[in-house]
């Protein structure tokens, strides 16, 4: 069972998709509404969904797991291959990487507001105004107001490698843009994933009709535990719809690989599903407008 929020017939909905159809949940008319619940009602609310018409998932059309104030949060460095990555890209910060992999308190970041934030098959962003571009494959915890971990999703943590290099404190720049988040393609239960630190992931990424790019990782290779991470977001603040929080990457396309307008990134974490997006440069014009 996955929760997913899609549009059908141009009307937005949250539902559940079970086998290959999708059920509206009644009464629920944004996932915000269902991170208000504890993690146990939230279950048992789920559980006694009175099922809807189900129809075909190829009828709906996925859209990003996030709404209402939920925003989207980011953690860096939390990986070995992230932390080698970060220190060879940047030539005059390197200490700042290699200080933090290893700090009891975790690099967090906001990431994106959920208007900006892409879903499945939409185009993802790269900025004009930088040269080196990657993916970033990360395991995502959705949080509900009170710090639960309720769920899982996958995510892509799109970057500027060339931006962040010059200077860490241009974080925001390389890290935060139009298109520069996309989650996906659902949200898995919590409690139907038995060990988020055994999921493989898959990256792969076409270009011209072939896969251009390939890697592979695992969250077993994760520096921090989730629930420390999640502490993190919540010292300080609050989170009244819940938060996403995406844990970093251990799996970074190495230099002098950049992402190109028209290609496509596929990314691929077990138990929890895939999610694909075309590459997109610059601002599309609707949007600017």
């Amino acid at each position: 069972m996955n929760i997913v929020r899609y549009e059908l017939d141009g009307h937005v909905h949250v539902g559940l998709h079970t086998d290959g159809t999708v059920t509206h949940i009644e009464g629920v008319s944004a996932l915000a509404q269902l991170w208000q619940l504890p993690a146990t009602e939230l279950q048992a609310r789920l559980c006694r969904s009175v099922p809807g018409s189900a129809v075909p998932l190829s009828r709906v059309r996925l859209l990003a797991p996030v709404d209402a104030s939920t925003e989207v949060w980011a953690c860096g460095v939390t990986y070995q291959e992230s932390r080698e990555a970060r220190i060879e890209e940047s030539e005059r910060a390197a200490d700042v990487y290699a200080l933090v992999y290893d700090a009891q308190r975790p690099e967090v970041f906001f990431k994106s507001v959920p208007w900006r934030v892409r879903g499945p098959g939409a185009p993802i962003g790269i900025r004009a105004d930088s040269e080196i571009d990657v993916p970033e494959p990360e395991l995502a915890v959705v949080i509900n107001r009170y710090g639960e971990i309720v769920g899982y999703t996958v995510c892509n943590d799109v970057s500027s490698r060339s931006i962040e290099a010059a200077n860490p404190l241009y974080l925001p720049q390389a890290k935060t843009y139009y298109g520069s988040c996309a989650l996906g393609p659902w949200i898995t239960p919590a409690w139907d994933v038995g060990d988020p630190y055994a999921l493989a992931i898959d990256l792969a990424i076409e270009r011209d009709g072939r896969e251009h790019w390939r890697g592979s990782t695992s969250t077993s290779l994760l520096h921090r535990r989730l629930d420390d991470l999640v502490g993190y977001i919540m010292r300080g603040d609050v989170h009244p719809d819940g938060a996403v929080l995406s844990t970093g990457t251990g799996l970074v396309p190495p230099a002098p690989f950049t992402l190109t307008d028209g290609d496509t990134v596929r990314i691929t974490i077990d138990m929890i599903g895939t999610l694909t997006n075309p590459v997109q440069r610059g601002i599309p014009q609707a949007a600017a407008a």
